[in-house]
This record gives structure tokens, C-alpha cells and sequence, in this order.
């Protein structure tokens, strides 16, 4: 999957919009649940050597919500490096490529886009304390 091919998919599969927040960096947005405004990805262009990779040049990366425990199995594979700009303990980087496999890319994607999804249940009702300790 390429950027084209990234914005395409989002837009069909969540209904999201490419966000666009830094004018310094024209071609890097992120993508944003609608519900509760967080982000699930985030797309920027790095340098190779920044990643660790061969070559020179930038390449377009996603970083993508995992967590450690989640995310950690994927490190290795292709096209999947540490995320850059974000903690790379809950997040992992996709290069845009075509290194990754497209149904690893849409199965992170949708990883992402649960795991950042609002709280349910008594503690979202409660701010996150339990209905027993309220005062």
C-alpha cells in the first residue's frame, strides 16, 4: 500500500478524512477518529536513516496504536520498523512502500482505530474510578 493508496482506503473503511496540521511538512497528516478526536495514525515522510534502513532518501511512514504487548509480535516483518515520532512502546511504524503486506497494513489499521475507541462500560460512566469509591 502507497500513500494514495492509504488516504483511499481510510476514507472507504472509517470514513476519515486525511488531517493536515503542519504546514512545514505539506505531505504528513494524521487520521483522527471522528467520536472522540483521537488519533489512530499518523503519516509523515523520514529520512531512511532515521529508521535504521538501507538506502538514502525519505520514505513515508504510518505509525499505528498497538501496544507493547500487541504490536510486538509484528516487529521484523516487513515493513514494519519502531514508530518514529510517537512512543514507540505503544505504537509501530508501516512503511507506505509496498514492503508490508496490504492485509498487515489493514489489520494494524483496524488494531489502531479499536484500541483508540472511548471508553465503555461502568469505569467511562464513572471518569474512571469505580461506582464503589465514588463520593
Amino acid at each position: 500500500m502507497n500513500y494514495n493508496a492509504l488516504i483511499a482506503y481510510v476514507q472507504e473503511a472509517y470514513g476519515v478524512s486525511p488531517e493536515y496540521l503542519w504546514a512545514d511538512y505539506p505531505e504528513a497528516f494524521i487520521l483522527r477518529r471522528p467520536d472522540n478526536r483521537k488519533w489512530f495514525g499518523v503519516v509523515m515522510d523520514v529520512d531512511r536513516v532515521k529508521l535504521g534502513l538501507p538506502g538514502s532518501g525519505k520514505v513515508f511512514l504510518l505509525d499505528v496504536k498497538t501496544g507493547p504487548i500487541l504490536g510486538g509480535p509484528f516487529l521484523g516483518q516487513p515493513g514494519i520498523v519502531r514508530a518514529w515520532h510517537m512512543n514507540k512502546s505503544h505504537w509501530l511504524g508501516i512503511l507506505l512502500d509496498g514492503s508490508a503486506p496490504e492485509q498487515t497494513i489493514r489489520e494494524l489499521l483496524d488494531l489502531s482505530y479499536t484500541m483508540t475507541a472511548g471508553r465503555t462500560g461502568p469505569a467511562a460512566e464513572t471518569g474512571g474510578k469505580r461506582p464503589d469509591k465514588q463520593r
